[in-house]
């Protein structure tokens, strides 16, 4: 059987531009290119897909649980692998398994089943996100207040030997909590700084990114908002042109005419994102989750905890690119961007993800014309179909 393969049949977007009649060419995990659809190779294995869309997979950089799993509670290399399969089948091909302020010794649990994944190569795993515990308690949200403390010299050192391990970690912090001097050390060792679950000042947000942060976690959600005499954190991040930031577009978290507001300030190159921020009920029929020994009600397309609290995200990647589309009005092409070329930018991986362009890592979805996620492939294996 010939390693190459084309996939045609459907409508392609590349992450840059749409082809008709086209075919996309696959060798050994990596995009060969797109062609003609009446061009491809003879000695090719050709998959024909009957109508819909051919799109870069989607990244979610911030990713709690999934398929009954939530990272926090069993933070094994078993979880990740159900956690990136219970994501596939609404399209993200890589994903951010995300630790929620925790204790030391479920971190270091976390990064030991970080580098198992890695070492492994679970399929669809990029890496590892650190949300807290380093945060500020004015901002908590649903993080525990008993585990959020200042980071240490041993936290420090602890995160910067785990990038060794793993090619992808993201840490968020408060700005506030966190030295400019911790966070430029953080990202010497190649570690993205994000900026989040923070009540700080405009200037000493704009300090943080100073020293190397470029990255916001859950935009408006859990930081200090745009006023008309302190800026805080949101209006740091919307005047950093640098900065990125991810965004849960589920209409409950952000007001629609916030993100509006939002996508008009980040013209680039730092841009919005989409995440989900889901917990462990993606992918399954859960009402009732835990975390931390608390509770986490399902419902009305909300996760709360007893006293009204978001607790992540009951969302998918592809619904948060449907409600871009149909609820914000943005082209679909762009919302697809959100899902796939901008969070790849943001985390400095564009050259081999969120784009279908050659030398990309072939990681894509096929969509029906109703834009349902109907197939999914990592590194050119398909993982997912309905």
């Amino acid at each position: 059987m010939s390693d190459l393969l084309a996939i045609s049949g459907a409508r392609i977007f590349d992450g840059h531009r749409w082809h008709d009649d086209a075919a996309l060419l696959v060798e050994f995990g990596q995009v060969c290119g797109i062609l003609r659809a009446d061009a491809v190779p003879a000695n090719s294995s050709t998959v024909q897909l009957g109508g819909g869309i051919v799109a870069p997979g989607f990244i979610d950089l911030q990713v709690n649980g999934g398929g009954g799993v939530l990272f926090n509670n069993n933070p094994t290399v078993d979880s990740i692998r159900t956690i990136c399969a219970a994501h596939a089948q609404f399209g993200t091909t890589a994903l951010l398994p995300t630790l929620i302020t925790d204790t030391p010794e479920i971190n270091i649990a976390a990064l030991a089943a970080g580098k198992a994944a890695m070492d492994q190569a679970v399929p669809g795993f990029l890496g590892l996100h650190l949300e807290g515990p380093h945060l500020s308690l004015a901002r908590k949200g649903t993080h525990d207040p008993a585990l959020i403390r200042p980071m240490d010299d041993a936290d420090l050192a602890r995160i910067i030997a785990a990038r060794a391990d793993l090619p992808n970690l993201l840490v968020t912090v408060a700005a506030e909590t966190v030295t400019p001097s911790q966070i430029q050390a953080l990202t010497d060792a190649g570690i993205i700084v994000s900026i989040g679950h923070s009540d700080a000042t405009l200037a000493t947000a704009n300090a943080a990114f100073s020293a190397g942060a470029s990255m916001a976690t859950h935009l408006f959600n859990a930081m200090s908002q745009l006023g008309n005499r302190e800026p805080g954190v949101v209006g740091a991040v919307l005047t950093n042109d640098s900065v990125h930031a991810g965004l849960i577009a589920d209409g409950i978290h952000v007001h629609p005419a916030s993100i509006e507001i939002a996508l008009r300030a980040k013209t680039g190159p730092g841009r919005v994102f989409l995440v989900t921020d889901a917990m462990s009920q993606t992918g399954t029929d859960l009402t009732m989750l835990t975390l931390n020994g608390r509770t986490i009600t399902r419902a009305g397309g909300a996760l709360r905890l007893a006293d009204g609290t978001l607790a992540g995200a009951d969302l998918d990647m592809i619904d948060a690119v449907e409600f871009m589309h149909s609820r914000i009005g943005l082209p679909f092409e762009e919302a697809l961007r959100m899902a796939s070329l901008y969070p790849a930018q943001a985390m400095g991986l564009d050259a081999e993800f969120g784009h279908l362009r050659p030398g990309a890592i072939a990681s894509f979805l096929h969509l029906s014309d109703s834009h349902q996620v109907r197939a999914t492939w990592i590194g050119g294996a398909e993982v997912w179909r309905a």
